[in-house]
């Protein structure tokens, strides 16, 4: 089986869906990336990010209860799954290992 790539978006948004846990929907994800990383993101491409980190098991989704805020609308609520985190943890290692490479990074 090959091994499965993500993309630096869905790296992002799978991310996020793990540091925000409860409150990870595709709004607040997409409000969290613009907040820290000053980056302006489309709510539908986060939707269709979500979807596919889903159809890829790296995350589940529940419906919420709706609001008044909302119309009575319900949320889907997203949360990162064994697998989603295993993922995390490979591309921070992989990524931490290329950093090494790079003299001006190194720590002193």
């Amino acid at each position: 089986m090959a091994k499965e790539y993500l993309g630096e978006f869905e790296e992002l948004v799978l991310t996020m869906v793990a540091a925000l846990q409860d409150d990870a929907y595709g709004a607040a994800i997409s409000e969290e990336i613009e907040t820290r990383l000053k980056r302006e993101v489309n709510l539908s491409a986060v939707h269709v990010t979500l979807y596919r980190l889903e159809d890829k098991g790296y995350i589940k989704s529940k419906l919420g209860g709706g609001t008044k805020e909302r119309g009575g609308r319900r949320k889907r609520i997203f949360t990162i799954t064994s697998a989603g985190l295993a993922m995390l943890r490979a591309l921070k290692e992989s990524r931490i290992e290329l950093w090494k490479l790079v003299p001006q990074l190194k720590m002193g």
